[in-house]
C-alpha cells in the first residue's frame, strides 16, 4: 500500500513536534551537509533548513508519494528516492538525521553501526523512534491480529516495527561515538475523540496490519479496534481524549 502524505499529515504538527525537538537539542554550530533520512512529506527537512540555513540539506525517503509531497510543498529543496535499508552515500554528512522512520528497519544494532559511519568528524547522528509498544492501542492492534481468521497472515506485520530499549542504542554506539545523549518523553497529544487515534495509526503503524486484509475484513479489524480505543482512551470533561506518545531520542556524536 503507497505511503498516503495526506493522511500522513492529518496530525502534522504532533508528528512534527517530536523532531522540533530533536534539532533543538543537537549541539551542532554550523553543519554543513545534513541528510534527513525518511524525510517523508518535508516536515523535519524544513526544521533542519530553518536551524541551518547554509546547510546544504538532502532528504531522502523510499516512497514516491511522500517524496513528491516534500516536491511540491518546498520545490527547491534536494531529495532522492531510497531505502534507507540500502543506501550508500558517497560521501559522510555533518549530521544524518531521521525523524520516525528508522523503527521501519530491522537489526538496530547493526543498523547504528552503519549510520554512524555516514557522519564525518565532529557531526553527528540524530533520530527519534517511537518507543510505546505497549501502548493500548498497539496492544489492541497485535491482540486483534491473533484472530484465527487471519492470525497466519499477520506474522510479518507484528514484526514491521523494530523498538529497541535505550540501553541497545547506547551499546551500539558507545564503542564509536565521543558523546551520547538518550533520552525519552512521553507526549500527551489532546486529539478530538477515539476516531483520531484510529486515523493516527492508520497513516503509520497499522498498515501493515491492513495491508494483509481484504477490504471486508479491513473493515472487520477497524471495527474492533475502534471499540477497543474508545474503552482504552475515553473523553475527559470537554469531549477531547489524551493520547500519550513515547518517543526514544538519541543524538550520538563523532
Amino acid at each position: 500500500m503507497p505511503w498516503d502524505a495526506d493522511q500522513y499529515l492529518r496530525f502534522g504538527d504532533e508528528r512534527t513536534r517530536a523532531a522540533a525537538d530533536l534539532v533543538a537539542r543537537i549541539d551542532l554550530p554550523q553543519p554543513e551537509s545534513i541528510v534527513d533520512l525518511g524525510c517523508g512529506p518535508g516536515n523535519s527537512t524544513r526544521l533542519l533548513r530553518a536551524r541551518w540555513p547554509r546547510a546544504r540539506v538532502l532528504g531522502l525517503d523510499s516512497s514516491p508519494e511522500m517524496i513528491a509531497s516534500a516536491r511540491a510543498a518546498d520545490p527547491d529543496s534536494d531529495r532522492i528516492a531510497a531505502d534507507i535499508g540500502t543506501w550508500r552515500p558517497e560521501r559522510s554528512f555533518d549530521l544524518v538525521f531521521s525523524n520516525a522512520a528508522l523503527q521501519w528497519l530491522p537489526d538496530h544494532a547493526a543498523l547504528m553501526g552503519r549510520l554512524f559511519a555516514m557522519v564525518s568528524p565532529g557531526g553527528a547522528l540524530a533520530f527519534q523512534i517511537p518507543s510505546d509498544a505497549r501502548s493500548p492501542v498497539r496492544t489492541s492492534i497485535r491482540e486483534i491480529s491473533e484472530d484465527p481468521a487471519w492470525n497466519t497472515r499477520m506474522a510479518a506485520a507484528r514484526g514491521a516495527l523494530t523498538m529497541e530499549t535505550p540501553a541497545v542504542y547506547y551499546d551500539a554506539l558507545a564503542v564509536s561515538a565521543r558523546a551520547l545523549d538518550i533520552w525519552e518523553t512521553e507526549y500527551r497529544h489532546v486529539v478530538e475523540g477515539p476516531r483520531a487515534i484510529l486515523d493516527w495509526v492508520a497513516g503509520t503503524g497499522l498498515r501493515p496490519f491492513l495491508d494483509r486484509l481484504e477490504a471486508n475484513e479491513q473493515a472487520e479489524f477497524m471495527d474492533r479496534l475502534g471499540a477497543r480505543v474508545a474503552a482504552d482512551y475515553p473523553r475527559r470533561v470537554d469531549g477531547r481524549v489524551l493520547f500519550p506518545f513515547r518517543r526514544l531520542f538519541v543524538i550520538a556524536y563523532a
